[in-house]
């Protein structure tokens, strides 16, 4: 079993996870340890999170702000690609800060309205949701919004608080909202979909489900008509002999049933995405030269399209 540090584990998690899903990746001694050093906190029963939501709150209240983006996903319980350094507080367009006033948080200006903050000190979920599809890197938004329609909060809320906002903006929250899904487990898969969504000629579903007479898998993206499958690899989930020869069986049989499977770790993912589009550009690229390609109208053509499906 790894043995990261709590704090360490939390993050990899998203800032907030379960204590079954975090005691996959450390120690409960290190857990309860991290527990008393204030280093990690107890949300809920059951439910573990890194201190920022408190940070969070204690700069919104000195800076006179609302407590924003990540910092506030992870307050409404949601997963996050990076959990920042510094919590984001979002203070009114007129207010002056001084730089040493503003060291301890990342500062945003922008005017809220009533609605958008809850309990004097965070923003709405939906609020939330749009500021990260204006100020943050597509892969972070998509994975709190994926993380966001995971808990229930629905499409239609957001598009109609965002349609109150300029082209552009409207524009940016669109992309985010049209590429977002609650099907999608977890950041990591979220980043992963991000990045395989810039390979032209791709189109990549998450948790699809692939059947066979005697042959069934669930896998964490792919495209089913040009039979590519991309697995955001966690050590956590092969931590067991028993759950590493099941994913070698799966393995096997998709490729048997000519799959093409990339596998990518965490740590590509999250640091070496050239690395990663590269190489699925590249099986992209060897299902063309085989003669299966995707048209531009979104259709597959080939002699071998969808073969035994």
């Amino acid at each position: 079993m790894p043995h990261l540090r709590p704090e360490t584990a939390l993050a990899r998690l998203g800032g907030i996870a379960r204590r079954d899903r975090l005691r996959a990746l450390t120690h409960w001694r290190r857990i309860d340890a991290a527990l008393a050093e204030g280093g990690v906190v107890r949300v809920a029963h059951g439910w573990y999170s890194l201190p920022l939501a408190q940070s969070g709150r204690r700069e919104a209240l000195r800076l006179t702000g609302t407590a924003s983006h990540t910092t506030a996903a992870n307050h409404w319980g949601w997963k996050v690609k990076t959990v920042p350094e510094r919590p984001h507080v979002t203070v009114r367009r007129k207010r002056h800060l001084t730089r040493d006033a503003q060291a301890a948080a990342a500062v945003h200006w922008r005017d809220l309205d009533v609605e958008d903050v809850i309990d004097g000190w965070v923003t709405s979920p939906v609020r939330t949701v749009i500021d990260c599809c204006l100020d943050l890197p597509f892969d972070e938004a998509l994975a709190v919004a994926d993380s966001a329609l995971r808990s229930g909060l629905g499409c239609g809320a957001v598009a109609e608080r965002a349609a109150w906002l300029g082209p552009r903006q409207r524009s940016r929250v669109a992309r985010v909202m049209g590429a977002a899904d609650r099907r999608a487990a977890n950041p990591f898969e979220s980043v992963l979909r991000a990045i395989a969504q810039e390979v032209a000629g791709l189109v990549v579903e998450p948790q699809t489900r692939i059947r066979y007479d005697s042959f069934y898998a669930r896998v964490d993206l792919a495209d089913e008509d040009l039979r590519i499958v991309l697995e955001a690899d966690s050590h956590e989930f092969h931590s067991e002999r028993k759950a590493f020869d099941r994913d070698c069986r799966r393995y096997n049989g998709l490729v048997t049933r000519d799959w093409l499977v990339l596998r990518f770790t965490w740590e590509q993912v999250m640091f070496e995405p050239d690395v990663v589009r590269r190489a699925i550009e590249d099986v992209v690229a060897l299902r063309r030269s085989q003669g299966l390609r995707r048209l531009r109208t979104g259709q597959v053509t080939g002699p071998n399209r969808r073969k035994g499906r």
